[in-house]
This record gives structure tokens, sequence and C-alpha cells, in this order.
């Protein structure tokens, strides 16, 4: 499906004294990935808040294979699975500035409405952007 990759350096804040990368930062960097990949489809996840649709994680997943340093050059790939429903799901791999594979990832976020606090189908434009 649809992929799309950004890449940002480490900050010294999201490392431990050993100059590694927290584990719990990944979820910030896999919210970049996904916010980019809207952002590139020509959908603005601010509007889409505003718009009455919120995007809770429901469920993530993070496999660690190598581990990131501070200052090093992370591109995430954030890939769509499959067609969106009442749920969209991503896949991530997350690389350093050398290729090396660091993370690999996924993501279900259910689409809700902001009002009702009650699950909703995928909003129309997205799909369009998608198909077309």
């Amino acid at each position: 499906m649809i992929k799309n990759k950004i890449s940002f350096r480490v900050r010294y804040q999201e490392t431990d004294q050993m100059g590694v990368v927290y584990h719990g930062n990944y979820a910030q960097y896999l919210e970049i990935g996904r916010i980019d990949w809207l952002r590139t489809m020509g959908i603005s996840y601010k509007k889409m808040e505003a718009d009455g649709v919120m995007l809770p994680v429901v469920s993530l997943s993070l496999k660690f294979l190598r581990s990131a340093l501070f200052d090093d050059l992370l591109t995430i790939e954030t890939t769509l699975k499959k067609e969106p429903l009442a749920r969209i799901e991503f896949e991530y791999t997350i690389h350093n500035q050398d290729g090396v594979l660091l993370v690999k990832a996924n993501t279900v976020l259910a689409f809700m409405n902001s009002s009702t606090k009650k699950p909703m189908r995928c909003p129309a434009i997205i799909l369009e952007r998608i198909r077309s």
C-alpha cells in the first residue's frame, strides 16, 4: 500500500546516560511517521480533529533489533497496511543513517467521533486520497 518516509535526528533529551534512545520515545517517533504520512496525502490531522474525528491508538507493537543513539539520523518508513474501515493500520520500519534496521513496529488506530466518543467509519477524504 502507500508508503512515506521522514527523517530526523535523535535529540539528547531522548536518550539515557549511555546515549541510547529510551524505549518510550518510539511511540512518539511512530506518531511523527503517521502525521507525516497523512500530511503527504494532503490530510491535515489538525483539520481532521477540528472536523470531529479523533484517532486513538488501540494497538501498538514494537520489535527492537538495534539501539538508536544520540545524534543518529533516523528514517521512519510508514506504510498503510490495508484500506481502512473503522480502523487504520500502519506498519513502520526505523533505520539509522547507515541503513541499519533498528525497529519494526505496527499500530492500529480507531476512527472516533469526538462528540459522541463512538467509533465511526473512515472519513471519505482519506479513502478518496488512498484510492487516487
